[in-house]
């Protein structure tokens, strides 16, 4: 008896496949351009990590704080940090003043409390100097805390220089022309009588003016600004003396009455005005008592004599 073999199934092999070869695309300009940058750019990739994920948390941040302010959530919060300073004993009890001589110091007590929220942490020391600053008699106005209660106002006040005669009206001004309220201008005496129209607005000039002689200032009993643009200067032994226009000119003319007045002693001797408005003459016009025979320092060499009659000019 014969035995079958088993039948074999022959597998018929194929070639081996090949793996699909990756399609080759050309990257995009964008691409080409980025990668350029990150080749050439100096720093080190934690560095730009850092700098992308500090950035984001900044507009994270910016993006919650406008959120807040919009919804008054920051409003609110700044309340409650502000009561909580307030709660803890950090609020505005006491008021130290310093400098304040002229000013009233009550009218200083009213703007500093003025406002509602007391708290120390949300008292506007800013809104308080300017407020000062308003007042006439305060030049400069300074605002600090001092912990735990007491805000401290330094100030600075203007110095009166002369009175200003506005109609039937008179004010105390600084050398700025800034008027000074609340002072009856017979309680400061011996200041300068300031009149003219927009006089005021020239005192800086004026104070120019009396610098190039200082020692005829306190001989000065007033001004008077003439057509918008020159002075007459009135003494105290009642001469007047007529400036030319020109500042400079008007500078020069008030130095050389000055030193002449040191020669010959002008003031005091019944010459009832001097006239320098022309630059090469000194034109007197005495009183029926004045002295004139001794003038003759005149650094312009022409000194002109008025008979005591003839009308001023």
């Amino acid at each position: 008896m014969s035995k079958k073999r088993p039948s074999v199934q022959r597998v018929k092999r194929g070639k081996a496949a090949h793996p699909r070869r990756a399609a080759r695309t050309k990257p995009s300009w964008l691409r080409q351009i980025w990668g350029e940058l990150l080749v050439r750019q100096p720093f080190a990739p934690a560095t730009i990590r850092r700098g992308l994920v500090t950035a984001m948390l900044a507009i994270i941040a910016f993006g919650t704080f406008q959120v807040g302010r919009m919804t008054g959530v920051n409003a609110w919060a700044d309340e409650q940090f502000a009561h909580a300073v307030a709660d803890a004993g950090f609020s505005v009890q006491r008021i130290e003043v310093v400098g304040a001589n002229r000013i009233d110091r009550l009218r200083v007590y009213d703007i500093a409390l003025r406002q509602k929220d007391r708290s120390m942490a949300a008292f506007n020391l800013d809104e308080v100097r300017r407020d000062l600053e308003s007042n006439g008699w305060v030049g400069e106005a300074r605002v600090s805390r001092r912990l735990p209660d007491t805000l401290v106002i330094d100030l600075v006040e203007r110095t009166p220089v002369a009175v200003w005669q506005e109609g039937e009206h008179y004010v105390l001004i600084d050398k700025h022309g800034t008027r000074l309220p609340g002072v009856d201008p017979a309680s400061v005496p011996n200041l300068p009588i300031i009149v003219g129209q927009n006089a005021r607005q020239q005192m800086e000039r004026l104070d120019e003016l009396m610098a190039a002689a200082p020692a005829l200032k306190p001989q000065l009993s007033g001004a008077r600004w003439l057509g918008n643009r020159r002075w007459d200067l009135y003494f105290r032994t009642g001469e007047v003396l007529l400036l030319p226009e020109d500042p400079e000119r008007a500078r020069e003319a008030f130095a050389e009455f000055a030193r002449l007045d040191g020669i010959n002693r002008l003031l005091g001797r019944n010459i009832r005005r001097f006239d320098m408005r022309l630059p090469d003459r000194l034109v007197l016009r005495p009183g029926r008592r004045g002295e004139v025979s001794t003038l003759d320092q005149f650094s312009g060499g022409n000194v002109v004599v008025e008979p005591a009659s003839s009308q001023e000019i």
